[in-house]
């Protein structure tokens, strides 16, 4: 069987990857730069099991830039292109899945399609009306960015927007390439699967915030956040897991998808949605107000990446501080050993460790890692655990 997969980020090349053990997969992406590095078994990406698997296994995997070349002849496309939040509209921003489906329907109009970006509630009908006789499939992904494959062999659930055989058999593909064989699978209808992946992301976001407001109020009342965490997590109910303060839920998926979800909503009635989105503004502010507190006149920023094992910059919470920060005069400078640039958003980068602690007087790590302790008592973090 021939699978085309459209965009190599964490989901296309971590799903790629997974389905080549077993079937011929072209992977369709417009950098070049990232097609060569596939095509060498190499990762373009921060992922240690893709770039194991792409050093170490017999994948029949192949990248291009050529969309009539990945899409012709295939079974099934698989659609994992960046769907960002656009502001303006209040929606995502869906051109890039437009974009695929239009070009896959005039190449290869018998491939079953499957949406694996993240879209809008009750998109995938949309499309559907606009290309009538078209197998359109929404599939929810639940990966971490530099996990992406170990979660895609030791998937939580695998949930398909197709309760009838196309959707099983979508289902049984990536079963196929799992490592687990006794996954939860649920085949829904496709409104019903783009609802599940912006409730559960909400979900998540709605956890972080609430850890990230109890570790406000101890802060702020001299308490030990740590034993308040502990104690709370003793309840079965709500468990030790997902409780690690932070600056602020970030990252690729949990703020767009909370504002999407929250977009949906339009007249139906909510505040829970709301407080969450505005609880991660609260956040930052309350980080930014208490290390102006300190009165720094510099302040060293230890990574733009969102969580460890990432090498993802977008929308992390530290950008958040780091703008309030900058906004009150605080100069900034940061260490970010993946950015090739000098500046980022105006503020130096520096890539040699020793000598950017050497140049603030706080340095501020939305988590920690096997290099915090060089900075001693200048480090500020709200990471209590050394984990994500």
């Amino acid at each position: 069987m021939k699978i085309a997969i459209a965009g190599t980020g964490y989901v296309g090349l971590s799903l790629a990857v997974v389905l080549a053990q077993h079937h011929r997969v072209s992977a369709l992406d417009i950098d070049p730069a990232k097609v060569a590095l596939i095509n060498e078994r190499r990762s373009p990406i921060q992922d240690p099991e893709i770039s194991a698997y792409l050093a170490t296994r017999e994948l029949d995997l192949h990248a291009t830039t050529d969309a009539q070349e990945a899409y012709a002849d295939a079974d099934w496309v698989v659609v994992a292109t960046p769907t960002d939040y656009d502001t303006e509209t209040n929606f995502f921003d869906t051109r890039s899945v437009e974009s695929v489906v239009a070009d896959v329907r005039a190449t290869n109009p018998d491939a079953a399609i499957v949406i694996k970006s993240t879209i809008p509630v009750g998109y995938t009908e949309q499309l559907r009306a606009e290309h009538p006789g078209a197998t359109i499939i929404f599939s929810p992904e639940f990966l971490r960015e530099g996990r992406a494959l170990h979660d895609n062999l030791h998937p939580s659930r695998i949930i398909v927007g197709d309760t009838g055989e196309r959707g099983q058999e979508f289902a049984d593909l990536l079963l196929e390439g799992a490592l687990d064989t006794d996954v939860p699978v649920l085949l829904t209808h496709s409104t019903e699967a783009e609802a599940i992946k912006l409730f559960a992301n909400t979900y998540l976001a709605m956890r972080v915030a609430y850890f990230n407001e109890l570790d406000t109020y101890a802060v702020t009342r001299g308490l030990d956040t740590r034993q308040i965490i502990e104690g709370v997590g003793l309840d079965p109910r709500i468990g030790a897991h997902y409780n690690n303060p932070s600056f602020g839920y970030g990252g690729y998926c949990l703020p767009k998808d909370t504002r999407q979800l929250l977009a949906n909503y339009g007249t139906v009635p909510q505040t829970l949605i709301t407080a969450v989105v505005d609880a991660n503004t609260t956040r930052m502010d309350f980080i930014a107000a208490d290390i102006l507190d300190r009165h720094p006149r510099r302040v060293g920023i230890y990574r733009l990446i969102m969580k460890s094992g990432s090498d993802n910059f977008r929308a992390s919470s530290v950008q958040g501080v780091m703008s309030r920060l900058q906004a009150r005069g605080v100069e900034i400078v940061i260490y970010e050993p993946s950015y090739d640039r000098d500046t980022f958003q105006g503020c130096r980068v520096v890539r040699d460790l020793g000598a950017f602690a050497e140049m603030a007087d706080i340095v501020i790590a939305n988590r920690l890692d096997e290099h915090s302790e060089t900075f001693g008592d200048t480090l500020y973090t709200r990471d209590l655990y050394g984990r994500d």
